[in-house]
């Protein structure tokens, strides 16, 4: 993507594009768009990977080390557009987040995912891709588990159960136990959204997002409360929680305050910033910086219903 693709603003409006599911057989892809990641952190998933009967192709540069990236840019990028233009790879695993992800996006030609769809996983920092991808190609994405979070043990969790499910073409449908600050409702939408923090960072930008009746989910860790207040504060007057068809809200993980307190948690920040609005609001739903981190197919039509019973998140083929 770079700035001479304004253009593609157009392409909004567009039925979002589904990359094909896998076949035992195939390939998928391992790169590091941001933190530097070891061999031994991410060991466990190539085994796992090839337990699903699939292939493991590794970035050139996955294991580089430049400071706290893992190589230069230019390439991180390199690693990312190789598997683009791989056609044995029907998808890209990023390692790991950090931060780093958006200082590549003007290396690469997202374009191709547009003519040959593949799924491009992760969450954390790699929202930077939900958002170009779902935003301004139309395609459809993957926030889940990465390599660096699979099960030391390398038995399945649900983390990594839903990941291959969705991989393998099964349209899930999740729940989330009833919270005390949930809004009741029922709405549908295409899923967007991703890391708080992310989100955030790309207000304004080229790669901003497009909340308008879509349902938006957001997750984020290691904040400080004032920095959640802030954030929301951001959504809310830049008009991008008004026309939301709902609101999910994953885990607001090991949350740091200041001398002199906040005064509330980021559970309590979020409800009481879109307390005016009327769709329905989860709470503690299973995804995010968190041992439960379910796959969450992003651009995807899905409706959410919220009752006294709990959450269920429904997507459709």
């Amino acid at each position: 993507m770079t700035g001479k693709d304004t253009n593609n603003f157009k392409d909004r409006t567009m039925n979002f594009i589904s990359p094909p599911i896998l076949q035992k057989g195939d390939a998928v892809g391992i790169v590091a768009p941001a933190r530097k990641v070891s061999r031994e952190e991410i060991a466990v998933s190539i085994t796992m990977f090839e337990s699903w009967g699939l292939k493991v192709v590794l970035g050139k540069n996955l294991f580089g080390e430049l400071n706290q990236f893992s190589g230069t840019d230019s390439e991180r990028a390199a690693d990312f557009q190789s598997m683009i233009g791989n056609p044995q790879v029907k998808a890209i695993v990023c390692a790991r987040g950090g931060y780093g992800s958006v200082r590549i996006l003007n290396h690469l030609d997202l374009r191709s995912l547009q003519r040959e769809p593949k799924w491009v996983v992760g969450y954390s920092d790699i929202t930077v891709f939900h958002g170009i991808l779902n935003s301004w190609y139309m395609v459809e994405s993957l926030h889940g588990i990465m390599p660096i979070n699979f099960p030391a043990d390398g038995k399945p969790n649900i983390s990594t159960e839903s990941l291959r499910s969705v991989l393998f073409g099964e349209t899930p449908t999740y729940n989330a136990q009833a919270h005390p600050f949930n809004r009741y409702g029922i709405a549908s939408g295409k899923l967007i959204g991703g890391n708080l923090s992310i989100l955030y960072s790309l207000s304004g930008s080229d790669a901003d997002m497009i909340t308008e009746g879509k349902i938006l989910f957001i997750e984020d860790l290691d904040e400080y409360l004032y920095h959640i207040d802030r954030m929301m504060m951001n959504l809310k007057r830049s008009g991008k929680l008004r026309g939301i068809a709902g609101l999910v809200v994953g885990g607001m993980t090991d949350m740091n305050d200041n001398t002199i307190p906040y005064g509330k948690t980021a559970l309590e920040i979020i409800r009481e910033t879109v307390e005016e609005y009327q769709y329905p609001v989860c709470f503690g739903f299973p995804a995010g910086h968190q041992k439960e981190n379910v796959a969450l197919i992003m651009g995807r039509m899905a409706t959410l219903k919220v009752d006294e019973k709990g959450t269920s998140l429904e997507f459709y083929q």
